[in-house]
C-alpha cells in the first residue's frame, strides 16, 4: 500500500492562511450537513407521539417509549454498513461523490416517513416500515458525518484542521437545533390533538425537500486537494482500504471509538433525550423544553466552533481536557438544578450545551490519528461501530437506569467524560513519548497513532 504523510501536500500549501475558498467550502459543507442532520434527528423529537400512532394503544406507556427509542436506536445500528460502504469508495474514487450520495440517501426515506400510514390504518405494518426507512437513514448518515469531516479537513492547511472539524460539526448541531425549532412550533401552533392528526408529518415532509437543497448545494464542492495529490502521485491504497485501515492503526480506531462514545453520550444524552426527560421528570410543557433545547443547541453550535478554535491553539489533548471537565461539571449542575428550580431550565441548559461543544475536538483528533489513504475508512469503521454501540444503547440504558434514579442521565455522562479524560492523558503520554517525539505535549493528534 502506498501512503502519503499525514498532511499530504507541500510544507508551504499545508501552512498557508484560510482562503476565500476555503471558507466557502466550509460554508457549503456546514449547511449541507445541517440539512441532512436534520433528516436524521427530527424523530427524536417526535418519539412520543410516534410512540402513540406506530404501536397499539393498549401499549404501556414505559413500553411504548422504549420502543420507539428502539426505533430511533435502529437507524445507528445501520450506520457501520452505511459508512463501511461509503468510505471503502471514497478512500478509492473521492471523497466528494461520496459527500453527495449521502445526503440523497438521507433525503428519500425522509421523506416517505411524513407519508406513511399508521398503526390506525396498516396495524403493524406501520412500525415495519418506518423501521425500514429508519435503517436506510441510518446508513446515509454512517457515510456523511466522518466523509463530512474528512472532506473539510483535507480542504483546509493542516493548522486549521481543528476549526474545520470544529465548524463542520457546528452545521451538524445546527441541524439539530433546525429539528428543535421545527418541533417547538409544530408544537405550538397546533393543538395536541392537531400533532396527533397531521401536524407530525410536516417536519419529515420540509425534511425531504431540505435534502434535496443539500444535493443540489454539494454540487458547487470540489474534490479535496489531499485525494487529487494522492491519486495523481498514485498513492491510492491498492488493498481494501478497510482492511489496511484495522490492520496497521489499530491504537488509532480504539481512541476514536473511545471518543465517540464521549460525542454519543453529550449529543444523544443531554440535546436529543433531554427535552423528553425534562416533560417526564419534571412535568415541564412540552413547547417550553423545546424551547430551552433550542437554546441549548445554539449555544452547542458555537461551543463547537470555540473548542475546535481551541485545539488548533493549544493542542486537541488539553482542548479535550478542558472540555470534558466542563461538561462533567455542568450536567451535573443542569440536572441537579432543574430538579430545584425549574425556572433555572433555560440558562443551564445553555451552559451544558455549550460544554457539549467539545465534540467539536472529536474529529480533529480522529483526522490526524489515520494518514489520508485510508482516513475516511478508518474513521467511517471507528466511528460508526462505536455510534452504533453506544448511541444505539445508550437511550435504551439511561431510560432503564432512570427507573433506579431520576439523576442516572447526568450519572451516564460523568462517566464517560471520565473516559475521555483517560483518552487525552494517553494523547498527552504520546506526545512526550518516543525517539520520533517532535510534537509538543498535547499535539499528540498531529501525528499517526499507529503501531510502529
Amino acid at each position: 500500500m502506498a501512503t502519503l504523510p499525514s498532511d499530504a501536500l507541500p510544507a508551504s500549501a499545508a501552512s498557508r492562511p484560510l482562503s476565500a475558498r476555503d471558507v466557502r467550502t466550509l460554508g457549503l459543507a456546514a449547511l449541507g450537513g445541517a440539512l441532512e442532520f436534520y433528516d436524521f434527528i427530527i424523530f427524536v423529537f417526535f418519539t412520543a407521539v410516534m410512540g402513540r400512532l406506530f404501536f397499539p394503544p393498549e401499549t404501556a406507556d414505559w413500553l411504548r417509549q422504549l420502543q420507539t427509542f428502539g426505533l430511533f436506536a435502529a437507524g445507528y445500528l445501520a450506520r457501520p454498513l452505511g459508512g463501511i460502504v461509503m468510505a471503502h469508495f471514497g478512500d478509492r474514487t473521492g471523497r466528494k461523490r461520496m459527500f453527495t450520495l449521502s445526503v440523497f440517501m438521507m433525503s428519500v426515506p425522509t421523506l416517505l416517513m411524513g407519508l406513511l400510514p399508521t398503526f390506525a390504518t396498516a396495524g403493524y405494518a406501520a412500525p415495519l416500515a418506518l423501521l425500514a426507512l429508519r435503517l436506510l437513514q441510518g446508513a446515509a448518515v454512517g457515510g456523511e458525518v466522518p466523509g463530512a469531516w474528512v472532506f473539510v479537513s483535507e480542504h483546509v492547511p493542516a493548522r486549521r484542521v481543528g476549526l474545520a472539524c470544529g465548524t463542520l460539526t457546528a452545521g451538524l448541531t445546527l441541524g439539530i437545533l433546525l429539528g428543535s425549532l421545527v418541533a417547538t412550533a409544530v408544537n405550538t401552533v397546533f393543538a395536541p390533538e392537531e400533532v396527533l392528526a397531521f401536524a407530525w408529518r410536516l417536519p419529515f415532509v420540509v425534511g425531504g425537500v431540505f435534502g434535496f437543497f443539500a444535493v443540489f448545494l454539494r454540487r458547487w464542492l470540489q474534490e479535496t486537494p489531499v485525494f487529487e495529490e494522492m491519486r495523481q502521485r498514485h498513492a491510492l491504497v491498492r488493498e481494501l482500504p478497510l482492511k489496511a485501515a484495522l490492520k496497521g492503526h489499530a491504537p488509532a480506531v480504539a481512541v476514536s471509538m473511545l471518543l465517540t462514545w464521549v460525542l454519543t453520550a453529550g449529543i444523544v444524552v443531554v440535546i436529543l433525550m433531554t427535552p423528553t426527560l425534562m416533560q417526564q421528570l419534571h412535568g415541564i410543557p412540552a413547547a417550553r423544553a423545546l424551547g430551552a433545547n433550542s437554546v441549548a443547541t445554539l449555544t452547542l453550535t458555537l461551543g463547537c466552533i470555540c473548542f475546535g478554535m481551541l485545539a488548533d491553539r493549544l493542542g486537541t489533548a488539553r482542548a479535550l481536557t478542558v472540555g470534558t471537565v466542563a461538561l462533567l461539571v455542568t450536567v451535573q449542575l443542569f440536572y441537579r438544578g432543574v430538579a430545584s428550580a425549574p425556572e433555572l431550565l433555560v440558562p443551564l441548559y445553555a451552559l451544558v450545551g455549550f460544554c457539549v461543544g467539545v465534540v467539536g475536538v472529536v474529529p480533529a483528533v480522529m483526522v490526524h490519528a489515520f494518514p489520508p489513504a485510508v482516513r475516511f475508512s478508518g474513521i467511517s469503521f471507528s466511528y460508526n461501530v462505536a455510534y452504533a454501540l453506544f448511541g444505539g444503547l445508550t437511550p435504551l440504558i439511561v431510560t432503564l437506569a432512570m427507573k433506579q434514579s431520576p439523576l442516572a442521565p447526568a450519572s451516564y455522562v460523568t462517566a464517560v467524560c471520565c473516559v475521555g479524560l483517560v483518552v487525552a492523558a494517553y494523547l498527552f503520554r504520546k506526545a512526550s513519548a518516543g525517539p520520533d517525539s517532535g510534537t509538543r505535549e498535547g499535539d499528540a493528534d498531529e501525528r499517526p497513532l499507529t503501531a510502529r
